[in-house]
């Protein structure tokens, strides 16, 4: 006798179905033009539509349940969909960490990964890795003080703030833009794309901190229309097809704990590294645990 707790209506077991569907679902993402769509959602985002606007706005918060009510501008205030998705906040509804060690979460979102780098490489998902050097755009110099250090990957979902800030206090000394693919970066890509974080296109900025060099790297994805940081602007599009240099002002950009470094014009993941022994992660953070902005994610060792 079947068991219909354990079929689906289809009489595949529900094991099975989930696998078949991952498969197409990754499938897809490999025969998508990623850029393209990217490219095409972008100029969608920025149409100053009137009502339409609005409605869209109402009907993707509703949709993804995103709370507002930290927001500095209500829902019809924003005149275009990528004005609301990078909404900023009210003053004070993030507050830092009140420990002057503490390494603050630098954005809204969830833990991916959390951990120590082993052998140059960082844990991606089970049975998943990627590496150090590579994810840092192919600069050994940039990777060896940080080959068995501390790193924490963080997504941001749809319903998420997007603005990025500083874990903590650091002067820029480095800022590259890598090109690359354009995966989702959510739980089931992260399982499925081998060097996924690696394989995306991203940006790495480097700072010189009281603890040694620290990588912050805003990694892209499938329909985030473009990458921006807040002393450079715009930073993608448009498409490159090779690493490079971003020019960094005059004096160097010296960020305090919580300024605003960046900001993705649609959702992704930023990955921060640190030196060995530089920072002792908070008891209790796994995957899978939701943070805020300015919330301690460890405590600076050194």
């Amino acid at each position: 006798m079947t068991d219909s707790r354990t079929q689906s209506p289809a009489g595949i077991a529900p094991g099975r179905l989930r696998a078949t569907l991952d498969s197409l679902y990754i499938g897809a993402q490999w025969a998508l033009p990623q850029h393209g769509l990217s490219r095409a959602l972008l100029a969608l985002t920025r149409l100053r539509a009137g009502p339409l606007t609005r409605l869209g706005i109402r009907g993707f918060a509703k949709a993804f349940d995103v709370d507002l009510s930290d927001a500095e501008v209500p829902a019809e205030g924003y005149p275009s969909f990528n004005a609301f998705f990078t909404r900023a906040l009210r003053p004070g509804v993030r507050p830092l960490d009140p420990n002057p060690r503490a390494l603050s979460s630098p954005v809204d979102g969830s833990i991916s990964q959390l951990g120590q780098i082993r052998s140059g490489e960082l844990m991606q998902a089970k049975g998943q890795v990627f590496d150090l050097t590579t994810l840092l755009g192919g600069d050994a110099s940039l990777a060896e003080p940080l080959l068995n250090g501390s790193f924490a990957t963080l997504y941001l979902s749809p319903r998420d703030y997007h603005r990025i800030h500083m874990p903590m206090d650091g002067e820029l000394t480095r800022c590259i833009h890598v090109p690359g693919r354009l995966f989702s970066v959510n739980a089931t890509t992260a399982s499925h794309v081998p060097r996924l974080y690696a394989r995306n296109e991203r940006v790495v900025c480097m700072f010189d901190t009281e603890v040694g060099p620290m990588a912050v790297v805003m990694v892209g994805a499938i329909f985030v229309g473009g990458i921006e940081l807040s002393w450079h602007g715009a930073v993608t599009p448009p498409r490159a097809h090779q690493c490079r240099a971003l020019a960094i002002p005059a004096p160097p950009p010296r960020l305090r704990r919580g300024a605003e470094l960046g900001r993705f014009n649609m959702g992704s993941t930023v990955i921060l590294v640190l030196p060995q022994d530089r920072v002792a992660w908070a008891d209790g953070l796994r995957p899978g645990n939701s943070l805020r902005m300015g919330q301690g994610l460890g405590r600076l060792t050194a």
